[in-house]
């Protein structure tokens, strides 16, 4: 009777382990017991747009298609020609997107096709692929597929940078005609800054820190003459680099300002090695 007993209390003492265990297991630990996958990673990531493919029809996207993500799910974008905004949630492998405003410019031949089908396959719920830095969303239905690589923002030194616009305060405005696309310039490691300033080749030094660039020797330049809206630009340029200038980085821009708000902008095309 003894043994009966013991044996019982040992059967309920093993009943209340076991349902200890599951009260205490968390949740997606066993993935037989239906496991969550992790959110895939794509917030904080410049994306640029491939192709676009609809209905089996695929649409190569036009330089600058792209698109961040923010941690919180904000989104802004660019069609190759318009830009816009859109919401954007991850749960698991599934990014669904709301599509918000967007600037309303007419976008002629391949780029103007190229938004309509972005147009149509960027929203509602998308499955998401991720491998290395190629990023694959798919609609539920299997018809439209959008191909993504994500690319690194460009260093600030080594990149070959090219004014494409003049600042002042908040107001950025178009370079003389006839003068965009001339002033280039690169900033090496060693603290030189090199380059073309709209009609001149110029060298420099210059002192680099997170978050100034002040240039501490004079400026060297070739000494040709070049149509008035170069020189007009390589004035303004000199001129600018008489002081110390504040720098802000972005994912393939830069724009160098000084204290009383006057500066330039520049951009770079050319995509980093990882």
């Amino acid at each position: 009777m003894l043994k009966t007993r013991t044996t019982a209390a040992a059967a309920v003492l093993a009943s209340l382990v076991v349902l200890s265990a599951c009260g205490t297991q968390k949740s997606g630990s066993d993935p037989a017991a239906g496991s969550v996958a992790p959110d895939v990673q794509v917030a904080g990531v410049h994306w640029s747009f491939d192709t676009v493919t609809v209905a089996g029809k695929e649409t190569r996207a036009p330089d600058g298609a792209h698109i961040e993500i923010a941690a919180n799910g904000q989104a802004s974008g660019n069609s190759g020609c318009n830009g816009f905004g859109a919401e954007v949630a991850v749960q698991g492998d599934t990014v669904t997107v709301k599509q918000g405003q967007g600037t309303e410019m007419a976008c002629p031949g391949e780029r103007g096709a190229f938004e309509a089908v972005l147009q149509k396959a960027f929203t509602g719920s998308l499955k998401a692929r991720l491998d290395g830095d190629r990023l694959t969303l798919t609609s539920p239905d299997g018809k439209n597929v959008l191909a993504l690589t994500s690319e690194p923002p460009a260093p600030l030194d080594g990149t070959t940078w090219t004014v494409d616009s003049l600042l002042s305060g908040r107001t950025a405005t178009s370079l003389p005609q006839g003068s965009e696309g001339k002033a280039t310039f690169v900033i090496d490691k060693d603290g030189k800054v090199r380059g073309n300033l709209g009609c001149n080749r110029f060298t420099a030094t210059a002192k680099v820190t997170p978050t100034t660039l002040t240039v501490t020797g004079p400026v060297a330049t070739t000494r040709m003459i070049c149509s008035s809206a170069q020189m007009q630009l390589e004035t303004k340029l000199y001129e600018l680099l008489d002081g110390p200038l504040s720098y802000k980085l972005g994912h393939r821009s830069l724009t160098l300002t000084g204290a009383d708000g006057e500066g330039f902008a520049a951009k770079t095309t050319i995509k980093p090695t990882p």
